[in-house]
């Protein structure tokens, strides 16, 4: 199933509605956000449809619970939840800085069990110009598209040990993220 947060272009709205993609058209899920979409077992009415040309895509979770970026050895630091930002938003440089850099990742969105609920681009931008944990602290760029395990799993990372051990002596919420 391939889900997002979105809008109709004619509506102004910040976080969105909850919506499936079924081909050319999105369809509105009776659901708050993706997280609590996922905290009801993923199962929500349906509601109305739109043509996926007539809506504007969000962040598919605005105000994750913790993000976690995962290194090459499988360890993790945290990111700024505050920071998340929808895929198509300009994202300005810092002040201190007169470019940002992209570091595309993957992104696992953790699902009302803990295990994972569905996978979505993350771009962390990074200011180099800046020292210490500032040059990362500012923009990530999320989805605008989660499509859930059942339909397709990013390979060549062990996601289940990434869980494990991001899981390891703490509780990971719906809508918590982890990436690589």
């Amino acid at each position: 199933m391939k889900l997002c947060m979105f809008s109709p272009k004619d509506v102004a709205l910040e976080r969105g509605w909850p919506g499936r993609i079924d081909g050319d058209r999105v369809i509105q899920l009776a659901a708050q956000t993706l997280q609590s979409f996922f905290s009801g077992g993923r199962l929500a009415r349906e509601h109305a449809e739109y043509p996926l040309d007539g809506v504007v895509f969000r962040a598919p979770v605005l105000h994750p619970p913790s993000i976690r970026l995962f290194d090459e050895d499988g360890d993790f630091v945290f990111a700024n939840p505050a920071a998340i930002l929808a895929a198509d938003d300009v994202v300005h440089a810092p002040v201190g800085a007169a470019d940002v850099v992209p570091v595309r990742r993957v992104a696992a969105i953790v699902d009302a069990d803990g295990s994972i609920g569905g996978f979505t681009p993350l771009i962390e931008w990074v200011a180099p110009e800046l020292e210490g944990a500032k040059a990362r602290d500012f923009a990530l760029s999320l989805g605008p598209i989660v499509t859930t395990p059942d339909e397709e799993v990013p390979p060549g990372i062990d996601w289940e040990r990434l869980v494990a051990h991001a899981a390891a002596n703490t509780r990971l919420y719906p809508g918590d993220i982890l990436a690589v």
